[in-house]
């Protein structure tokens, strides 16, 4: 019996993929067909895949075609599997050729010639374009401008801003004069202005029934929160938190791995988020715009403890250092919680220094990652043992943000929430920033 294989994202399954593979079954006696997932999908930068991993091998197996489906989830893989399914061939398409000659010696290589004038790239690109406009201040914009070119099926269409003279010159030649203005050439909105902005500028926008994504926190109290929740049901649109650690690759997995018990029991989560980078550049007379820490930093810090513990806590503790020049600057911070069966604790500061590591002990060992944690490609899960200590290494394209532009563009195609941050997260972390601002906290 002669094995082929052959791999592939097959997102949108069309002929050309259908076409591909009869004639790779029509090579041998058996296929094996590998389909990408969407982590490897992911550490590859290939972001644009519209459908899941279920979907997506749902529509492998009804063509009939596969006599066995696998998931293609590491480098190397490829390798692997030929060794331990007996392949005879690989094939793949022309696109690909000498791409994979290294596999010849392992097994017989064939590329296919593809079917002209159609592939997912062209079928996605078919879709209407999603004009997103961005409202906000430096130094993110442009960033965030960059990572928008690596998704399918969204383009910036125009940009407002409080400040435009320190905007690249590709920002300048798309900037407007006023919100209203942006929204008027707008699908959905992008908010990374100060938060006291949030609430108005994000209502104007769902009133006009645009999708919004916005820097977390959504509002500054809870029921500005659930107006605008409200109002974005009422409107049929996407209001999602923007927090491009929730994102990231590395940060999702060890979320996964530590709720599966692999350090047992979570009883603490200890978050640091420093910087001196922002708070410097702040004294230069052409550097206006700084967010004080609990807006800088508490978002990201309070992400892990959220997520992992829940919001549910039974009680709290705001220490806080202010700036003596500025009452409503906070140069550090530090927020402890007590849950049922565990405790928490987040240090944040803008001109206060520490290491930026997060922290996540449990009953049977504990989960260390190293600064800055909030965009790391790397953790360690630890034990008593060190024999038994295990390093994960994930790839960090974007420090997750187009992962979490394509979020946002799938919740608008398919009309569901997929954003990574639950509702009640959402609202737990407003919850935060509106007892900070009511000066519920201890100064030190």
């Amino acid at each position: 019996m002669i094995k082929v294989i052959t791999y592939g994202t097959y997102d949108l399954l069309h002929y050309g993929h259908i076409r591909l593979l009869k004639r790779a079954k029509a090579l041998g006696d058996y296929l094996i067909v590998g389909i990408t997932s969407d982590s490897y999908d992911l550490s590859r930068g290939k972001i644009n895949a519209q459908q899941s991993l279920i979907q997506r091998i749902e529509a492998v197996r009804e063509t009939g075609l596969a006599d066995e489906i696998i998931v293609e989830e590491y480098e190397g893989q490829k390798i692997d599997d030929i060794k331990r399914y007996g392949v005879d061939i690989f094939t793949v398409g022309s696109d690909w050729k000498g791409h994979f000659d290294y596999l010849k010696e392992y097994c017989e290589v064939v590329y296919l010639e593809r079917t002209e004038g159609i592939s997912s790239s062209e079928i996605r690109s078919e879709r209407r374009t999603l004009k997103l406009g961005i409202v906000g201040e430096l130094p993110f914009l442009d960033k965030f401008a960059q990572e928008c070119k690596y998704v399918n099926g969204i383009t910036i269409s125009g940009l407002f801003s409080f400040d435009n003279s320190r905007l690249s010159e590709e920002l300048k030649a798309i900037s407007v004069n006023s919100l209203d203005e942006l929204l008027f050439e707008t699908d959905a909105l992008y908010v990374f202005s100060s938060p006291q902005y949030h609430y108005s500028q994000i209502r104007r926008a769902l009133e006009k029934k645009k999708h919004v994504l916005c820097e977390s926190p959504l509002t500054l109290n809870t029921k500005e929160w659930e107006e605008l929740k409200n109002l974005a049901k009422r409107e049929k649109c996407i209001l999602m938190d923007s927090q491009k650690t929730a994102y990231s690759t590395a940060y999702y997995r060890l979320l996964l791995l530590a709720k599966s018990g692999i350090i047992g029991d979570i009883v603490s989560v200890d978050a640091i988020c420093t910087s001196m980078t922002n708070y410097q550049m702040s004294k230069k007379e052409n550097f206006p715009y700084i967010w004080n820490s609990i807006n800088e930093w508490g978002t990201t810090a309070l992400l892990p403890i959220f997520q992992l513990l829940g919001t549910s806590y039974k009680e709290k503790t705001i220490t806080t250092r202010l700036k003596k020049d500025n009452p409503e600057f906070d140069l550090f911070t530090k927020i402890s919680f007590i849950f049922d069966n565990a405790v928490a604790s987040l240090k944040v500061g803008q001109g206060v220094k520490s290491e930026g590591e997060l922290i996540i002990s449990g009953t049977e060992g504990y989960i260390y990652v190293p600064a800055p944690w909030w965009k790391t490609d790397y953790f360690e899960v630890r034990y008593e043992n060190p024999v038994n200590n295990k390093r994960y290494f994930y790839q960090l394209d974007g420090e997750g943000i187009r992962y979490e532009i394509v979020s946002f563009v799938k919740s608008i195609q398919t009309g569901k929430d997929l954003s990574y941050i639950d509702d009640d997260i959402s609202k737990g972390i407003v919850q935060i920033m509106s007892d900070f601002r009511k000066e519920k906290y201890i100064l030190i």
